[in-house]
């Protein structure tokens, strides 16, 4: 069986492409830079299930992101998190958080509504995305 996003997934987020292992989504929450990594294997829920080099790759490309996240938006905490009570596909959140947001310090889940992206903010949110991961193994998805 081939991967395939998960429409809950695909819903909330935009694709922006692909890490070696994983799809990186941008959640369509504009309160906070928020995105998704999705290892891109059908049928895996739970990290234990990937192989174990499939698991390094994983935590490499997560540690890359939240990095390159951190240090290009100055946060003063990146939230990382693996739920899947609502989606069960396996996907790690990774969301760059501000003293100043509007959840600090509670989680951002059901704290406030989602505010949407107005097509000039996501096209700079995308834009600074992909120069933040030019160095990385990360490769934009062909607009």
């Amino acid at each position: 069986m081939n991967f395939q996003l998960h429409p809950q997934l695909a819903e909330d987020c935009y694709y922006l492409g692909d890490f070696t292992l994983c799809a990186l989504l941008l959640s369509k929450d504009a309160n906070y830079p928020w995105y998704i990594l999705v290892p891109r294997q059908a049928n895996i829920s739970e990290a234990f299930q990937l192989s174990p080099s499939d698991q390094q790759k994983l935590q490499q490309e997560s540690l890359q992101l939240s990095k390159a996240l951190n240090n290009g938006f100055c946060a003063d905490k990146m939230n990382i998190a693996a739920l899947g009570n609502m989606v069960p596909q396996l996907h790690l959140h990774h969301i760059v958080r501000f003293k100043t947001d509007a959840a600090w310090p509670n989680p951002v889940w059901g704290f406030t509504h989602a505010n949407n992206y107005t097509e000039t903010l996501l096209n700079e949110r995308v834009n600074k995305t992909q120069q933040l991961l030019k160095n990385t193994s990360f490769i934009a998805k062909d607009s």
